[in-house]
């Protein structure tokens, strides 16, 4: 059953895909609903990070990961958009893993959060390819992991030149 490309509380309540996918409903922001989910991950990684070990929270961006791929598929379909402005699962899924090699400081984390965003409105190949080809829920996560790892490789330049 398709709704309308507009979602609100209801629909995401409805399932818990749409749930997850929506950010717990960060992404009905009506403006820039990514950089909402982006800036989900950080309080999510304040309160991770201290509580469990390097390998366990990589092990849980993982599975976090594959959970995003599965409420991104129910929650595309349910609106007959595979890829929804409102899904922000995926922004915040990315930026835990950013986060995690990033610098536990205010500056490094607002500048790895400026670099994360503009690679993924932006776009860069092959980040652009796989949005446009991929039109499932790995794909909705797939995108955002490779805007993730960009901003890895931006964010250890800049390490490199400051040590």
């Amino acid at each position: 059953m398709t709704v309308s490309a507009s979602p609100g509380f209801r629909f995401i309540f409805r399932h818990p895909a749409h749930f997850i996918a929506f950010g717990g409903g960060l992404g009905l922001a009506p403006v820039v609903p990514g950089t909402f989910g982006t800036l989900l991950a950080l309080p999510m990684y304040h309160w991770l990070a201290p509580r469990v070990e390097g390998w366990a929270f990589l092990v849980l961006v993982m599975a976090l990961f594959w959970v995003g791929v599965w409420a991104a598929a129910v929650t595309g379909r349910a609106l007959g958009v595979a890829d929804h402005g409102g899904m922000v699962w995926d922004e915040t899924v990315a930026f835990l893993l950013v986060l995690f090699f990033v610098p536990v400081t205010g500056y490094w984390q607002a500048f790895a959060f400026l670099v994360f965003r503009l690679f993924d409105i932006l776009k860069p190949p092959p980040i652009r390819y796989y949005d446009r080809m991929l039109k499932n829920g790995f794909g909705v996560m797939w995108d955002d992991l490779i805007a993730a790892g960009y901003t890895l490789l931006v964010m250890a330049a800049v390490y490199s030149l400051m040590s």
